[in-house]
């Protein structure tokens, strides 16, 4: 029997080069399709597109299928959240700002149930109606309350189609909107009083579940009820700790990013190695060897590292010889740093004054002759 040849999913952006941002399923369509085809015989809890174990192997990736990874973390953390996901309580993403909370939620989503665009962003302006459903005002006038007026909203449309929703920054929203997912994660039920008959009580089908993420630097702000805490468990989405992996990630990032733009220009592993390190040690308050230094009060994430890559990157393509170098990473670190605190950018100088000046090999010192654009 000849054996079976390996399929090498494609990345779906070079299918849809209208789109600037294509959602996860859009994406990976082509991944998420192969794992479905090889899934035969895993458990799947009902509602699922995916098993669980085929979940893992796409934010995880898997070699033999050609899956790559696509989120950096414990597996023992990631088969927590994907098994609070087959529970009756909902999944709680928290953690600092950049650490792919928000992206590993949309993954989850996509492979779970095929949608990740069933969405909330919270907000100070988040209101009931865009959590649960809205009303057709004109046809309401016309013809009363009925499921022909009624505008269904990201958890309704969960509901009924047995999907995840997600909900983002939920912290931001105030503590009564919040709870509105009471009765929703309880009892899996939503009471629509304006409709009568069955039509009154909306019971969720098979698969549905909500994700919501939380930033701990937003935590305190609309501290959630104990009661909503309760239907919930909690998981924490930490930094990369490896730096290995980290330069690895944002180098496949930014590539991914440029390749999207249509930009034919990549950071050099040299020029991800001064982005990485620099974001590592201001984020961490101490250099590789161990020394202290001043902590910025802005976030200097991953997911930030990976921006500033692709701007300085953009910069070298449209403003010069399309070859990113150490300068054009300095002017956009600025840009990246300095939000509403004078002082940050004083800390950064004193990085380069008293760390990167002091390092010799690869563009360091090239990196160094850049200070004069921290301004």
């Amino acid at each position: 029997m000849a054996a079976k040849k390996k399929v090498v999913p494609r990345d779906a952006a070079q299918a849809l080069p209208e789109l600037q941002r294509p959602a996860a399923e859009l994406l990976f369509r082509d991944q998420l399709a192969l794992l479905a085809e090889h899934q035969l015989g895993d458990p799947r809890p009902p509602g699922w597109q995916l098993s669980p174990r085929a979940v893992l192997k796409f934010v995880l990736g898997d070699e033999e299928l050609g899956i790559e990874p696509k989120f950096v973390g414990r597996r023992a953390f990631l088969e927590r959240c994907v098994v609070s996901l087959a529970t009756n309580r909902g999944l709680m993403l928290i953690g600092e700002p950049g650490t792919a909370k928000s992206y590993l939620s949309e993954l989850l989503a996509a492979a779970i149930s095929g949608d990740s665009t069933l969405t909330i962003q919270g907000s100070a302006g988040t209101t009931e109606d865009t959590i649960r459903y809205s009303w057709n005002y004109a046809m309401l006038v016309a013809e009363g309350p009925s499921l022909r007026s009624l505008v269904p909203g990201p958890v309704y449309l969960g509901m009924t189609s047995g999907k995840l929703v997600r909900f983002e920054e939920i912290t931001r929203c105030p503590l009564e909107l919040q709870d509105v997912l009471l009765p929703v994660l309880s009892d899996r039920v939503m009471a629509i009083p304006e409709l009568e008959g069955e039509a009154r009580m909306l019971y969720a089908k098979a698969g549905f579940n909500v994700i919501a993420t939380a930033n701990t630097r937003d935590r305190g702000v609309n501290e959630m009820s104990a009661a909503l805490k309760r239907r919930f468990n909690f998981e924490t989405v930490a930094p990369i700790a490896d730096i290995e992996r980290e330069l690895s990630l944002v180098q496949r990032e930014t590539g991914r990013q440029l390749d999207r733009a249509g930009v034919p220009v990549s950071l050099s592993p040299e020029l991800t190695e001064l982005l990485v390190t620099t974001f590592r040690e201001l984020r961490l308050g101490q250099t590789g060897d161990g020394k202290g230094i001043e902590t910025p009060s802005t976030v200097l994430s991953t997911a930030e590292a990976v921006s500033t890559g692709c701007a300085a990157a953009l910069h070298a393509y449209y403003y010069a010889d399309g070859n990113p170098a150490p300068v054009h990473l300095v002017r956009h670190l600025v840009g990246t740093v300095l939000k509403d605190n004078p002082d940050d950018l004083k800390k950064v100088r004193h990085y380069f004054d008293h760390v990167v000046k002091k390092r010799r090999g690869g563009l360091w010192q090239d990196y160094y002759a850049a200070r004069d654009e921290l301004c």
